[in-house]
């Protein structure tokens, strides 16, 4: 008897913990019901616009950036070494000393060393007896090239013709690169994407009277860049800069022509709209 009572305890537990598992699996059932609601239903699309503007500005470059190299080819690389140092450290003090240009305004950019070679055909093949043979000539080493690559942040612009002459007179073999830049860049950047956000808001408030809607928030932007354009690299200065540097006493300074660097900035936007 008393085992039968027992029994019957052990059944009605069960039954209580099936019945409790069974309301706590009912709950969790109800609350996913309610979190994914909406899933399968279609969600409203945002009606927008989208226009797009572009923005110029100007500004007088006040930095003048130019390159040059020193190459020197001698029979030891010890005696090029040395020959290329003694012009680029006259060319640095140069300019540094004489035309004050700051330690952080000059980097060197390359320095190599390289052999030389010559092509030097058979002696038979110079006076052509062996009946058309002509054994194969070979590479001749002739001696040893430094070539040590600079490039110079010149602040002061009036100054870059001068220096242009001075550095050909002092051992420069090759000067290229003369462009004109504005130190204060990011400043007329963003003066160029004002310019182009302001044009692309007035076409969407004219779009947007003219549709008979209203503009709400705007739920996209992207903008193609500030891209600077260069004008008025004088005559002078290109022919400077492309010819080989000669030595020349008193040679007279080219004619350089700055002009003006325009940046202009193309944006995008997207508003949504009532």
């Amino acid at each position: 008897m008393d085992e039968l009572f027992k029994n019957k305890k052990v059944v009605q537990v069960v039954i209580m913990l099936l019945f409790a598992s069974s309301l706590y699996l009912v709950g969790l059932f109800v609350n996913n019901v309610k979190q994914n609601g909406f899933i399968g239903r279609d969600i409203p699309a945002l009606t927008t616009i989208s226009v797009s503007g572009q923005g110029e500005a100007f500004a007088k470059p006040d930095i003048a950036e130019l390159s040059f190299s020193v190459e020197q080819t001698s029979k030891t690389v010890a005696e090029a070494q040395k020959i290329s140092t003694d012009k680029i450290n006259a060319i640095m003090a140069y300019l540094k000393d004489t035309m004050k240009v700051k330690d952080a305004d000059i980097k060197t950019t390359d320095y190599s060393v390289y052999p030389k070679y010559e092509y030097q055909k058979a002696v038979a093949c110079l006076d052509y007896n062996m009946n058309g043979f002509c054994p194969e000539g070979k590479q001749i080493l002739t001696g040893y090239t430094v070539s040590q690559s600079v490039s110079v942040k010149v602040r002061k612009i009036d100054d870059a013709g001068a220096i242009l002459v001075s550095i050909g007179e002092k051992g420069a073999t090759n000067v290229s690169g003369l462009t004109f830049t504005v130190d204060a860049k990011k400043d007329f950047e963003a003066k160029a994407r004002d310019n182009a956000i302001k044009e692309a808001q007035e076409k969407a408030d004219k779009l947007a009277k003219s549709l008979g809607v209203t503009l709400t928030r705007i739920t996209n932007f992207s903008e193609g860049g500030a891209t600077p354009i260069f004008y008025g690299l004088g005559a002078g200065m290109a022919k400077t800069a492309d010819m080989a540097m000669e030595r020349q006493a008193a040679a007279p300074a080219p004619t350089i022509s700055t002009g003006e660097n325009k940046f202009v900035s193309n944006v995008t936007i997207t508003y949504e709209i009532q």
